[in-house]
């Protein structure tokens, strides 16, 4: 009965801040909204100097393709290497591609003719991506037998067959949203109590330490329920994109996550004295869990020392379960292991808060 009156004062609490309902409701809407359009890494508007030192029909062929292709914006022609090289220098051109004098009668005679394509690298993924394109381009262009085999080569891409980026992050957003739904907001819920001194009202009740932090955590839980369905629903009416797997499952997922993040800005406001405190533990930890889940790059791709972080990291387990089950249609049995861990790591999390808080009688 205690239990059901604490609860309450959190909602009361809530729900007299005039910002926190606002930002409930409009953080997910923003996130889901936004994010899935400027979060692509499809790299896209290459601009290409290109200097033409043959001049001839095949030359000209070449410079055509790269000027109608939709990957590459066609800066011109420019007369020598050096004056396309100024261009990358003034940050005008991200690549630049050299023909050289005798292309059309080294691709007469057989020979393979030596294109010089310079990137600028500075933007590793997008230099490399953009040499990678003109470097199929160029070899297509001077083989018509690449072009040939090339055509005979078909490709099957399994459960994103549109290789469409939003199908992709969106269900990584969630990890984002929960992050900021369930984790600051308790955080700084304790930290708050602290600073207006109503934390020492409850220290002289008979309130059990399991009643106060299961308090505190219960209606970001139930936030958490609300802010996933609004995620879910936006995905349908924006993009019109729906879970392959089962909603249930996804719902499992979010609160596993969600039990974790509350435990852990609780765990972090029972340490802090101040919000300021607090907002900048929970964002040192917050940004090194992201970075290293993920979310924006594969973890394979990580040296092999962080790469082991990832088995202690909840927010990789989350990643990794819930594409499975929104892109693949993964069942239970496909995310056991990342539910496990998930329930192992929040049950832990979870206990850690309540020894955390110090209560005085």
């Amino acid at each position: 009965m205690t239990l059901k009156y604490l609860i309450r004062k959190e909602f009361t609490q809530i729900r007299r801040n005039s910002f926190l309902p606002r930002l409930i409701v409009v953080f997910p809407i923003m996130v889901m909204c936004v994010m899935p359009w400027v979060m692509s890494m499809e790299v896209k508007n290459i601009v290409v100097d290109v200097v033409d030192n043959d001049r001839s029909t095949q030359s000209q062929r070449l410079v055509h393709d790269i000027e109608h292709n939709n990957y590459f914006i066609f800066h011109g022609l420019k007369p020598t290497y050096a004056d396309a090289l100024k261009d990358i220098e003034h940050t005008d051109a991200d690549v630049v591609v050299v023909i050289p004098k005798d292309y059309s009668k080294d691709l007469a005679n057989g020979r393979q003719p030596q294109v010089l394509i310079a990137a600028n690298a500075v933007n590793g993924t997008k230099g490399s991506m953009g040499a990678a394109y003109l470097s199929q381009m160029v070899t297509a262009n001077a083989s018509p037998d690449a072009m040939a085999i090339q055509g005979k080569i078909s490709t099957l891409f399994l459960y994103n067959q549109h290789l469409n980026y939003k199908f992709f992050m969106i269900p990584a957003l969630f990890a984002i949203v929960m992050m900021l739904m369930t984790g600051f907001l308790p955080a700084l819920n304790i930290v708050g109590e602290k600073e207006t001194g109503t934390i020492e009202q409850i220290n002289v009740t008979p309130v059990s330490k399991w009643s106060f932090i299961l308090a505190k955590l219960i209606p970001y839980w139930l936030i958490a329920l609300f802010v996933i369905s609004v995620c879910l629903l936006l995905a349908w009416l924006v993009y019109g994109i729906t879970p392959a797997g089962s909603i249930g499952l996804i719902y499992l997922l979010a609160m596993l996550l969600a039990m974790f993040f509350s435990s852990f800005g609780l765990i972090v406001s029972n340490y802090s004295d101040t919000m300021q405190q607090a907002i900048f533990v929970m964002w040192f930890f917050v940004v090194i869990l992201l970075l290293l889940s993920g979310l924006f790059t594969p973890t394979r791709s990580m040296p092999s020392w962080s790469y082991l972080t990832t088995y202690v990291n909840p927010v990789s387990y989350f990643i990794d379960a819930i594409r499975t089950v929104f892109i693949r249609g993964g069942d239970f049995h496909s995310i056991r292991h990342q539910v496990f861990a998930l329930l192992c790591i929040g049950l832990f999390m979870g206990g850690w808060a309540v020894q955390s808080y110090k209560k005085n009688h």
